[in-house]
């Protein structure tokens, strides 16, 4: 760093110490995330770079303020440094977006080429009456950035193959799986195990979801049933919305482990959910 940048950035952390404030029950000093954000801007400083800034010397921005219980400074910092790649952007995948726009995340890559249709209503958190036959990859960018405009979004297009892979994951720190056939999950799990990237998986049906993550020499649910469909239950029994609610919430739970303390995350094991029954059994698969 040059002196000039240290000299802008020892400006900043000044006063942002000056503006910050110590809340009961909270675990460091919070500062007002637009106070943040103006005083960046004034002083030339990358907002995202700002925060991390801010984050690494004790001051939590407001905006992350209610993740420090459970986050914390050092959890917080890794999420705004990490990419994250969400492919299918439907009933599981818009929920995942959202959730990860909230708490923090740097970078989000966003895989999905197909569009909202009326069907979609029941269970999909970014389909709209007013947005029906637009794109699912572009909603989801307009509605993150809407959460949190310093995102870096990544957008694309198409349904994922072996073919482009490498361009939509490349360079990624999780994929979360929120497909809803095993083909594109076995492209997607291929190209993670042979990068050694982790690999959240989630699925539904009915009042049943499934979700649980996988490393490189883990065996997915899929491999050890070969005969089976590529598509299940849920052809039969539809998703009403609270399922892929559920099992989203989970899937980013554990993506947010992973990357925050991936030492307490149990790899190669299926978390499968009744819904119904209220109950969770864990089968272990490798």
């Amino acid at each position: 760093m040059s002196s000039h940048d240290r000299n802008r950035y020892e400006t900043f952390l000044t006063r942002l110490r000056e503006r910050a404030e110590a809340f009961e029950g909270s675990p460091c000093p919070v500062v007002s995330s637009l106070v943040c954000r103006s005083l960046a801007a004034e002083l030339g400083i990358a907002y995202r770079a700002g925060e991390i800034f801010a984050l690494s010397h004790g001051i939590c921005p407001s905006r992350y303020e209610r993740n420090m219980g459970t986050i914390g400074l050092d959890g917080q910092i890794k999420l705004l440094e990490s990419t994250v790649a969400v492919v299918g952007l439907g009933g599981l995948g818009g929920f995942v977006v959202e959730m990860l726009a909230r708490v923090g995340m740097g970078c989000l890559v966003l895989v999905d080429g197909d569009c909202f249709s009326e069907g979609n209503l029941n269970r999909q958190l970014l389909c709209l009456e007013s947005n029906l036959g637009r794109g699912k990859a572009e909603s989801a960018k307009e509605r993150v950035l809407a959460i949190d405009s310093a995102l870096d979004v990544r957008t694309f297009t198409c349904y994922i193959d072996e073919e482009n892979a490498p361009l939509c994951l490349g360079g990624i720190d999780v994929a979360i799986d929120a497909l809803d056939n095993n083909a594109a999950r076995s492209v997607v799990y291929e190209f993670c195990r042979k990068s050694g990237i982790p690999f959240v998986h989630g699925a539904i049906g009915g009042m049943w979801a499934q979700v649980g993550v996988f490393g490189p020499d883990d065996h997915a649910p899929w491999e050890l049933f070969p005969d089976a469909p590529d598509r299940g239950v849920e052809l039969l029994t539809g998703n009403p919305p609270f399922t892929p609610a559920f099992a989203a919430a989970l899937e980013t739970s554990l993506a947010i482990r992973v990357l925050c303390r991936p030492e307490e995350v149990k790899t190669g094991v299926l978390d499968w959910c009744d819904m119904k029954e209220m109950n969770m059994r864990r089968l272990e698969l490798s």
